[in-house]
């Protein structure tokens, strides 16, 4: 499977995070795109409005499990995806900034 480290990521990668609602609201990364693992199916026409139709899709989630099954089925699409290794918890620990909806910051949950 495709994957990428956390500190590879520049700044306007677009970034898709499939954690869930409660997750999201403690802290996410800023402009990320989210739509939790349990939803994805019936929103998918969301991301695709949203990403951008010649660049790569970047999928987080806590440690890269839930990502990694995100990453499979947007492959299986035909979608360039790769999975973020270590997820939101690398993402923090590297010091990349984690934010809540209102621009505070947040935390992984």
């Amino acid at each position: 499977m495709p994957t990428v480290e956390v500190g590879d990521l520049k700044d306007d990668d677009f970034l898709l995070d499939v954690r869930e609602d409660d997750e999201w609201q403690a802290g996410h990364a800023e402009g990320a795109l989210h739509i939790p693992l349990s939803e994805f199916v019936a929103r998918y026409g969301e991301l695709t409005e949203a990403a951008p139709q010649d660049g790569r899709i970047h999928v987080i989630c806590r440690s890269g499990g839930r990502s990694a099954q995100v990453t499979m089925y947007l492959a299986q699409q035909g979608v360039e995806a790769v999975n973020v290794d270590g997820g939101m918890q690398t993402w923090a620990a590297t010091g990349r900034p984690v934010v809540t909806d209102a621009g505070e910051p947040g935390f992984v949950l």
